[in-house]
């Protein structure tokens, strides 16, 4: 499945400010923590040196869920893609503050990760959680969460592997949804939405919005093995 050419973009590589923290941990911290873009498949094994549960993370922002979840499953490997600079440097902060062992960082589209480095059945979860929601209607053919890329995104992941996916855009959820029902690869684990899961905390800015009554939409599904 080739979608490398697609010319739309789920996202902008804005031009964010980087703390001297963040650029620091960047110099400091990828070489050990971060692995290069290389189109060759990747040995998550080799990577993490043992075997354990794989975990992908999508778009992990500033990595405040990410380096909690890693933190509370040490159990579990998770491999974060994100294309924003501030983010990475952030998330490989809070590594090297909290001493996680389990995860490692790529520092690109996510898109171009999936085609040529992942195997296919690498995963046995993946997590998605707030994805920009484009949310003027012109602007919807970016986002990220479209029947070619969550076709790609099923055949990544192991029989029985979890797709957990979180917005707090309703009509964003509205559509997800049906994208992943009417993905053959992936059954729906819940009679539509989810309860969020335990071990997804809740960050600053979802907390503030809940406090103001803003809702919060999560989804979990399951691949299958039927083709």
């Amino acid at each position: 499945m080739n979608l490398s050419r697609r010319p739309i973009r789920s996202y902008v590589l804005r031009q964010g400010r980087l703390t001297d923290a963040q650029r620091r941990a960047c110099d400091e911290l990828l070489p050990r923590f971060g692995i290069d873009y290389e189109p060759e498949p990747l040995d998550l094994g080799r990577v993490f040196g043992r075997t354990a549960p794989k975990i992908l993370e999508i778009g992990f922002g500033m990595g405040e869920t990410t380096a909690g979840i890693a933190a509370s499953h040490p159990e579990n490997d998770y491999l974060g893609v994100e294309v924003h600079t501030p983010g990475v440097g952030s998330l490989l902060k809070r590594v090297a503050e909290a001493g996680l062992a389990n995860v490692r960082v790529i520092r690109h589209d996510a898109l171009d990760v999936l085609e040529h480095m992942i195997p296919v059945g690498s995963f046995d979860g993946v997590h998605v959680f707030f994805p920009d929601p484009w949310p003027k209607k012109r602007h919807h053919k970016r986002r990220l969460l479209q029947p070619p890329f969550v076709r790609l995104l099923a055949s990544r992941m192991k029989p029985d592997a979890y797709l957990h996916v979180a917005t707090d855009w309703q009509d964003y959820a509205q559509q997800i949804l049906e994208v992943l029902a009417g993905e053959p690869l992936l059954a729906n684990t819940a009679p539509g939405y989810a309860p969020r899961p335990d071990y997804r905390p809740l960050t600053k800015f979802e907390s503030r919005g809940l406090k103001l009554g803003h809702g919060v939409w999560d989804l979990v599904f399951a691949r299958v093995t039927r083709s």
